[in-house]
């Protein structure tokens, strides 16, 4: 029986590693096997943009040396990993997804990518995206759209799409995105996997150098990642986060150990009470039991300030991409679909107009930050829905200002989330009656990752993994 097939379900990305590192299995070995799902399966899903096949094979065969003459290839050592377009690798163009940026090699690989490739893991792909990760689908008009194996009719969600898929169908065992608008647990959610959007400052992201960095990039928008399995999310995490002198908001904290605060959580099936569908009010109610016969002590309450969270989060992200985003400052035009995101999205959140305006709304991020804060010490972990409606066909979320208004609405809680630059974990929550992934997400406090897995793992034991989905 091979590496890929020995347990139920695809392996963990770490238990392939101690499988390499034991001699159990080789890496060469191991990366064959996901070249050879990416032949069978990417053409179909397009879900890596370029695949790296003979440099991956050339670093599993100096992982397999490297075992076989007693040294220490890593904690990742051989295991398949995919890195999202706009996250630097200097095999190939960071392009974002976009024509305007597909000869953008970079000099230099981001520092979560340096982390992960010391580690011992080997790049096998590109994960597909939206253009600059503006939409939550998956398309652009460089590489095309990206199917959801579980059902071609329905979205990846967005923007870490690619990667999602990838992780999810075994074409990669660790994927690397990011997340500025939910853009790691909502792609997790769709293909029935795990996802970590860290704290604001945990993990580094993109070298600065002197570009200008509008604001909401700055405290939104955090480097990630996707996997199968919740001690996967918390083992990368600690690969790839920590100080780094490329990026001002990075921080020196402290590594994340056991969990030893309350147990308690705040549990809210229908944020605002603004409607959610019966598999998705099903599935956090299956996680929320879980806690419960984990020990956790529950209450049904909704955090506080969600709604205007929300839409701060919202009309500062259009204002500041309406300026970075001009026409004028842009080598050539965003791809279709993108220029419509753009256009409808901007429409319905009302930009903000005066530097006034602007200030003020920054202003009231302190206050809701603190009553958030306040509910926490007592309720570390919030629990609810990454995506309140089922999961819906793809390019939901064009067509005009109703249906960009509907999608926004239906990812409330997770904007919250990164308007606050808080911790998430979204794992599975079971099927729900259409045969499709239902997900939760799992909210810990500023810097309190561990709270957060903690809840997550306690899920996860009480429910099971999801089926890879081909």
């Amino acid at each position: 029986m091979d590496a890929m097939t020995r347990s139920r379900g695809l392996p963990g990305a770490f238990a392939l590693a101690a499988d390499i590192r034991a001699g159990r299995v080789t890496a060469a070995a191991v990366v064959d096997e996901h070249l050879d799902r990416i032949e069978k399966l990417n053409p179909r899903l397009n879900a890596l943009s370029v695949v790296y096949a003979d440099r991956a094979r050339r670093l599993a065969d100096a992982v397999d040396r490297t075992v076989a003459e007693g040294g220490d290839p890593g904690p990742l050592a051989g295991v398949p990993i995919s890195v999202k377009e706009n996250i630097d690798l200097t095999w190939s163009a960071t392009t974002e997804g976009w024509r305007g940026l597909a000869d953008a090699v970079p000099q230099r690989d981001a520092t979560v990518v340096s982390r992960m490739r010391a580690a011992g893991a080997i790049p096998i792909g590109r994960g597909n995206m939206p253009d600059l990760g503006m939409r939550w689908d998956t398309d652009n008009d460089l590489f095309g759209r990206t199917l959801n194996p579980w059902a071609a009719d329905r979205t990846t969600l967005g923007s870490s799409g690619g990667d999602a898929v990838a992780v999810a169908t075994g074409m990669s065992a660790l994927g690397l995105g990011n997340d500025f608008g939910g853009s790691i647990r909502l792609p997790a959610a769709a293909l029935g996997i795990c996802g970590l959007r860290p704290s604001t400052g945990r993990v580094p992201r993109a070298a600065v150098g002197d570009r200008s960095v509008p604001l909401t990039l700055q405290r939104f928008s955090v480097n990630g990642v996707l996997a199968r399995r919740v001690d996967d999310l918390e083992r990368a995490l600690a690969v790839i986060a920590g100080w780094d002198a490329d990026d001002p908001v990075s921080l020196d904290l402290e590594p994340i150990g056991a969990y030893r605060g309350p147990r308690r959580a705040l549990v809210v099936q229908d944020p605002l009470g603004r409607g959610v569908s019966g598999d998705v009010a099903a599935g956090v109610a299956r996680a929320a039991e879980a806690l419960r016969r984990s020990g956790w002590e529950l209450d049904d309450a909704e955090p506080p300030l969600v709604e205007e969270a929300a839409v701060l989060w919202r009309r500062l992200a259009c204002t500041d991409m309406l300026w970075s985003l001009d026409p004028s400052r842009l080598p050539m035009p965003l791809g279709r679909s993108a220029t419509r995101f753009l256009r409808d999205s901007t429409a319905a959140a009302r930009p903000y107009e005066s530097a006034a305006e602007y200030a003020q709304a920054w202003a009231r991020r302190a206050a809701i930050e603190t009553a958030w804060r306040r509910v926490q010490v007592r309720h570390p972990v919030v629990v609810g829905p990454v995506f309140t409606d089922p999961l819906p066909a793809p390019d939901f979320d064009l067509g005009g200002r109703e249906q960009a208004d509907a999608a926004w609405r239906a990812l409330r809680l997770t904007v919250a989330v990164n308007f606050l630059g808080l911790p998430a974990v979204t794992v599975p929550a079971g099927l729900g009656r259409d045969g499709l992934p239902t997900a939760v997400q799992l909210i810990g406090p500023m810097h309190g990752e561990a709270a957060a897995l903690a809840a997550a793992r306690d899920v996860e034991a009480a429910l099971g993994l999801l089926p890879a989905p081909v």
